[in-house]
């Protein structure tokens, strides 16, 4: 039955970049009082358009590129009529190459006349503003910089307590840079990659705050998903997307270094880079290495938002004194949770048992109570049942693909894998980190461990959906036992005969034997 408070809202944004035209759809979803409002992107098209090519030199938008982009955006101004996107819900954005360009005037009065869509031309600091946006509401960017390289400009924003203090912009993209230092088919040379990299340090010498900035580094664009993509691949690391993976700076200089050794017609076939960004990667991963080593800092967190999500937010987060989330990682596991409609009542309550019985058996000195673990377990509780959304057969399974598709900006790979195999084992089986391993670190198996069975222990005490028991109060015997009473609102069959089923699990888990009155 359709809710008739529900509603959808739709805004498509597209990005006009020096290198790619991208089209994103963003549903947001509202309903009446209680909640369950969500969003996420709904559609997407991207073409390769590089109407920044030849503007470095030439000053002006070249009228191959301004073909290619004339055809583009015809395609968005259609897709959004025949997907009923109201003209003022389709926001056009042009970045550097447009912006900087003598006759991108006339361009934009074309484009407005045959397609009825107006391009809004962002300034250098509307700009980094939007990729600003994006870095700090997904991912605990707090302290540190925002990097925001694009085709034909790199924008950096110093960040401190979440709030953007300065930034600036500078011409050094990757379709900029290649242009004017890696020309050609060929493999580069030590020289080229040389002179790139002492020209990326001269520009950034006027900005002595990039080096004195915390040493958080959040990267932002297309070229930094692929060499994290890349990258993932050269270190073996279990893949579900780039969503808070951390890129080695040695990894980076590895990957420069392989990169810089094949002609250009071999550079997309390495896994992770897209063919068309081929002829450019290697100028991208050049800059970011040399900002990296001016900042002084070891590792690049990447995220998968960009400008786009950064005027979503714009909107979405609109009213506030600034468009940010309050805490990145609840907002995630809500938003999820919200798109998939789990029974509200029961998993809150799931979540409620859970938790009891995580500090009741920290208090019985049964494990340290670390607050990490906690939030894990918290979100694997809240995300347990939306794979009944697919079906409710192997729902356990389902629940876990869609929390490894969502990324949950704000917690890193480790932290979604383990929240997704404790969700895995939430029914039945004995909790292992699987495919995952890689991603682990010392104490995590016994960490899933522990976050699995109170989970099912919890899903067990609310296994008639009745909220009969109302909470559980647990006991260390002399023994060495650990007797749980299951405190109900009358007689509360099921849940017993469910929980002693998890007996064998908590013994694993915690080396005791469990006892339920």
């Amino acid at each position: 039955m359709t809710d008739p408070a529900a509603h959808d809202q739709r805004l498509a944004v597209a990005d006009l970049g020096s290198n790619s035209f991208r089209l994103v759809v963003f549903a947001e979803h509202a309903r009446g009082p209680g909640g369950g409002a969500w969003w996420r992107r709904t559609d997407e098209i991207y073409e390769p358009v590089r109407i920044g090519a030849g503007v470095d030199e030439s000053g002006a938008l070249g009228k191959d590129g301004m073909r290619r982009a004339a055809a583009a955006i015809g395609v968005f101004a259609h897709f959004a009529r025949a997907s009923q996107i109201a003209p003022s819900d389709v926001d056009v954005v042009a970045t550097s190459a447009i912006r900087e360009a003598t006759n991108a005037e006339e361009f934009l009065r074309r484009v407005q006349r045959n397609t009825g869509l107006a391009v809004r031309v962002l300034s250098r600091e509307d700009e980094a503003r939007y990729g600003y946006l994006a870095a700090v509401n997904s991912t605990l960017l707090a302290d540190g910089l925002m990097l925001d390289l694009g085709g034909g400009s790199m924008q950096l924003v110093e960040v401190g307590g979440r709030r953007a203090r300065r930034g600036d912009s500078w011409q050094l993209g990757a379709v900029r840079m290649t242009e004017r230092f890696l020309p050609g088919p060929d493999p580069a040379s030590a020289k080229q990659l040389s002179r790139l990299r002492d020209h990326v340090a001269r520009k950034l010498s006027d900005a002595p705050w990039v080096a004195d900035a915390d040493p958080h580094v959040v990267g932002v664009g297309g070229t930094v998903r692929n060499l994290a993509a890349a990258i993932q691949h050269a270190l073996g690391v279990p893949r579900f997307g780039v969503q808070g993976f951390r890129v080695p700076r040695e990894a980076l200089g590895e990957l420069v270094g392989l990169l810089a050794a094949m002609p250009v017609a071999d550079r997309g076939r390495v896994v992770g880079i897209k063919p068309a960004r081929a002829d450019i990667i290697l100028a991208g991963a050049v800059v970011i290495e040399a900002v990296l080593a001016h900042a002084g800092v070891d590792e690049l967190e990447v995220t998968e938002a960009g400008l786009r999500e950064g005027v979503f937010f714009e909107r979405h987060l609109a009213g506030r004194d600034e468009p940010l989330f309050d805490d990145v990682r609840r907002e995630s596991v809500a938003n999820l949770r919200a798109q998939y409609d789990p029974v509200p009542v029961h998993v809150d309550h799931v979540a409620h048992l859970a938790l009891e019985l995580f500090d009741a058996l920290a208090a019985l000195g049964l494990h340290d109570g670390d607050a990490s673990e906690r939030e894990l377990l918290w979100a694997a509780a809240m995300l347990h049942d939306i794979g009944v959304a697919v079906d409710y057969d192997d729902h356990h399974k389902h629940s876990r693909y869609l929390i490894l598709s969502a990324g949950l900006p704000g917690f890193s790979p480790r932290e979604v894998a383990l929240i997704g195999q404790a969700v895995r084992y939430h029914r039945k089986g004995v909790p292992s980190p699987g495919p995952f391993a890689a991603l682990m670190r010392e104490g995590d198996e016994a960490r899933l461990g522990r976050c699995a069975v109170l989970l099912r222990i919890a899903e067990g005490l609310e296994r008639g959906r009745d909220q009969i028991v109302r909470g559980t109060r647990v006991a260390l015997r002399k023994d060495g036992a650990v007797a749980l009473e299951v405190l109900a609102d009358g007689d509360a069959p099921v849940a017993r005969w469910a929980v002693t089923r998890e007996v064998d699990v908590f013994a694993r888990a915690f080396g005791r034997e469990l006892l339920v009155s």
